[in-house]
């Protein structure tokens, strides 16, 4: 076969691919009864079957030729009016010339790496963080430094330590990423207090908070109040925040629609830039999804889903209590698809990984979501897509993983 990295670019040879699609790879590959814990897919039941065949059998009846046409880049103009509806409710104030919409919340990540970031470039981001935010970040050839979480989200005594330290050595630092709600993977829920201070610190250190919110509509009973969701982008009053949000964990996720909000400017150049990547949206998916919201689909899914998710991580916990009792720990997500769990002394993420394989289950190994090197002794467990009794079959194949090797 010919070798074809003389015709790559330095870009082109320097790609990094997502961990998350590997994994997809290895499943795929994979023939027998094999249970992933790995993928964060929304569960296929919870979907609403029945409206979106309504609302489809409607759009494709022909009587509306423009459904499938080729549409703005910007996006379908009355989903954006729709959205942002779904912001105000989220207590985000914005107009039309401050949202965009994006297929999936991974292009506006993309766009966010194209735009606002240069070759050398410091990037903040949590310990752990997003595989995606890594991959598009790492693909615009910049630097990532990690900042340490605690139980109520970033360590804002780090964060700023690692923004002065990379300044003061000479580095361009101007973003930070994270995940407020129900954290991925770690499914940690950032404390109000902590969102406030980071505003503070936005405006104090001139830096701009890239918020990717793809869960805060999925928090259990363990939250007081939605409030405890409440985006950054609700208090942003200096245009510190770009705000990501997609519909993929409460309607679908192959309609490939969500959307950025920002300032003017920034949108302004995330059009620009979008139009050498897809030219044009995907119109039919985007009106359904508009369909969807002026139906009262997208409110009624809410609570349904809500249910569903709390009641799996609420197997999940039993279940690896019963597998492991304390031999794992991990902080009770509030909310979201993830639970990250600490191994027992001893014991690797990429090597345990192998011999789950062989028993038949699959995780995320934790290193993968590290910048730092670090995230070995940890795991990240989906709860979303396996039903009830495939987690419980799936923990107990991880158990059997974890078995000392018996001596021949």
């Amino acid at each position: 076969m010919n070798s074809y990295d003389s015709f790559l670019s330095p870009l082109g040879r320097s790609l990094h691919e997502s961990v998350l699609r590997k994994m997809g790879q290895v499943i795929a590959s994979r023939s027998g009864d094999l249970i992933s814990f790995a993928a964060g897919y929304p569960d296929p039941a919870g979907f609403p079957w029945e409206e979106f065949r309504a609302i489809a059998s409607e759009l494709l009846s022909g009587k509306d030729g423009s459904v499938l046409q080729y549409g703005p880049t910007r996006g379908y103009r009355p989903l954006i009016e729709s959205i942002l509806g779904v912001l105000e409710k989220r207590g985000i104030k914005a107009d039309l010339t401050e949202v965009m919409t994006t297929s999936g919340s991974q292009q506006g990540l993309d766009l966010t790496a194209r735009v606002l970031i240069a070759p050398g470039d410091v990037v903040l981001v949590e310990v752990p963080t997003y595989t995606g935010a890594i991959a598009a970040f790492r693909n615009a050839q910049c630097r990532l430094v990690g900042v340490r979480q605690d139980a109520d989200g970033i360590n804002l005594e780090d964060l700023d330590a690692s923004c002065m330290r990379e300044r003061k050595a000479g580095s361009r630092v101007n973003l930070l990423y994270l995940v407020p709600n129900f954290q991925n993977p770690a499914g940690i829920l950032l404390s109000l207090e902590k969102r406030q201070r980071l505003l503070e610190w936005a405006e104090r250190r001139n830096m701009l908070i890239v918020e990717d919110d793809p869960y805060g509509e999925l928090y259990f009973e363990d939250v007081a109040t939605a409030a405890e969701t409440r985006p950054l982008k609700a208090d942003d009053r200096h245009g510190r925040v770009i705000y990501l949000s997609t519909f993929s964990k409460t309607l679908a996720p192959g309609f490939r629609v969500a959307w950025v909000a920002a300032p003017a400017p920034i949108v302004e150049r995330f059009d620009t830039a979008k139009q050498s990547m897809d030219l044009m949206c995907g119109i039919l998916d985007q009106r359904v999804v508009h369909q969807s919201i002026a139906r009262g689909v997208l409110d009624r899914q809410a609570a349904a889903l809500r249910k569903l998710y709390r009641d799996r991580r609420d197997v999940m916990e039993q279940t690896l209590r019963d597998q492991f009792g304390d031999r794992l720990s991990w902080i009770k997500p509030k909310g979201g698809f993830f639970l990250w769990a600490q191994l027992p002394d001893g014991f690797e993420d990429i090597a345990l990984l192998e011999k789950a394989m062989e028993q038949g289950v699959l995780f995320v190994i934790g290193s993968a979501f590290c910048v730092d090197g670090s995230g070995h002794g940890r795991v990240r467990l989906s709860f979303s897509w396996p039903a009830p009794d495939r987690i419980r079959e799936g923990a107990a194949r991880l158990a059997r993983a974890m078995m000392p090797t018996p001596v021949a």
